[in-house]
């Protein structure tokens, strides 16, 4: 079946106009290119394969490492115990720890503070990404994680449409 001109361009132009808005808007190809994530996991976790469903979702590059013991790899990124959760994700040198919400890493990344070394939900709180179950939801805060080893309140979900 032969396709008309003005088809193969209308084609043409919907694969091209990433690249084309990038050179206008100033953009090169790195900043176009979906943003990588390490996602460090144990290779039995079901909630954090859907937290990385949810985060390819949000356009990121997922590439999931398993790990038999996940303690000591998050005290060495500076994840104290009481801010751990299942799950660590990197990018670009910061942390982000369990189930944060794709929005706020994307927010995080596009502004960090200079202090931080990433965000966190501590624990793995009902109806976050990747823990949903039903209509239940538990609200919950996103921590700002600090160098020097405190954090602060990044955020707070009262329901579950603010993650999005």
């Amino acid at each position: 079946m032969k396709q008309s001109i003005a088809t193969t361009l209308s084609s043409f132009m919907l694969l091209a106009l990433p690249a084309f808005m990038a050179v206008a808007t100033g953009e090169d190809n790195a900043s176009v290119q979906a943003t990588t994530m390490e996602v460090h996991k144990s290779p039995t976790c079901g909630c954090c394969k859907n937290w990385i469903a949810h985060m390819q979702e949000a356009g990121f590059a997922v590439s999931p490492v398993d790990h038999a013991n996940l303690f000591s790899l998050k005290m060495e990124a500076g994840v104290r115990e009481q801010y751990q959760s299942c799950h660590t994700g990197t990018i670009d040198g910061y942390v982000f720890e369990g189930h944060v919400p794709a929005k706020f890493v994307q927010q995080f990344l596009q502004s960090p503070a200079a202090d931080a070394i990433g965000l966190s939900v501590p624990a793995m709180p009902v109806g976050t990404p990747g823990m949903e179950m039903g209509g239940r939801f538990s609200p919950y805060d996103i921590l700002l994680l600090k160098k020097d080893g405190s954090a602060e309140v990044y955020a707070s979900i009262a329901s579950y449409d603010e993650q999005f």
